[in-house]
């Protein structure tokens, strides 16, 4: 893939981020049902990842899914620093490291493309904030529909993994990683060489990503068949884990 096609593929979805976070072309970023809906998913996939956080080998990739691409936080600090510098990441970070960066963004600029029309069905309930219930959730599930993109961001998580996989095989990448530390301070792109690194040493500390990919991506393309066919309890076990009491299934904020 060429740094040429690289800054292209990721200029475009730079663009739609830019777009999707405009308050005034897009209103639904106000909506008061977003941040509950966020909330929401986040603690649904903590419960879901109960098992990989248990175990000493998997739980540093889980927490990186949980913090850095499935998480509440805000994420457009770090996508700016690769807006302003895309030339300069290019001489310092290896390819690799671009395309997982790329996916990252492409993956925050989608799931916040769905929560804003999620939120906007569930805006349209009854009781707008009242509590998000599974089936409230499933039924906005449902009403955002497109399958096809829903599959895609799943791949866009796993494509994230596979490639920080990859890159912790080859070597001298965590060397260049690091020497790019203090430059990447210096250009103010202290967040995107925090994600790099942290997903670097947790995939580092899996030796060997495949069962923990491969489990992710059945769960969630279990989930999200059983969203779509309008399943009664679409989190039971075999998919992804039930919510239990506290969780995303009995509260909302």
């Amino acid at each position: 893939m060429s740094q040429t096609f690289q800054r292209h593929r990721l200029a475009k979805r730079l663009a739609w981020q830019q777009a999707l976070h405009d308050v005034r072309a897009e209103p639904r970023n106000k909506l008061k049902t977003l941040a509950p809906l966020r909330a929401w998913q986040t603690r649904r996939l903590a419960d879901g990842f109960q098992d990989f956080l248990a175990s000493p080998r998997m739980r540093p990739a889980a927490e990186f899914f949980l913090t850095d691409l499935y998480g509440e936080r805000d994420f457009s600090a770090r996508d700016r620093d690769v807006a302003r510098i895309m030339p300069l990441m290019s001489r310092l970070l290896p390819e690799s490291l671009l395309v997982a960066a790329t996916d990252a963004i492409e993956l925050a600029v989608l799931s916040h493309a769905f929560d804003l029309r999620m939120a906007q069905a569930l805006a349209d309930r009854p009781e707008p904030l009242a509590p998000i219930t599974v089936a409230d959730y499933g039924k906005a599930y449902r009403t955002v529909g497109c399958p096809r993109l829903r599959r895609h961001q799943i791949e866009l998580v796993l494509g994230v993994g596979w490639t920080l996989d990859a890159a912790v095989k080859k070597h001298g990448v965590y060397k260049l990683l690091r020497a790019s530390r203090f430059p990447a301070k210096a250009a103010g792109l202290s967040e995107l060489q925090g994600f790099l690194e942290r997903g670097f040493a947790a995939f580092e500390a899996l030796d060997g990503a495949g069962d923990f990919l491969e489990a992710i991506g059945s769960r969630e393309r279990e989930v999200s068949r059983r969203l779509f066919r309008a399943d009664a309890d679409p989190f039971r076990p075999g998919s992804s884990r039930t919510p239990g009491p506290g969780s995303a299934r009995s509260r909302a904020r």
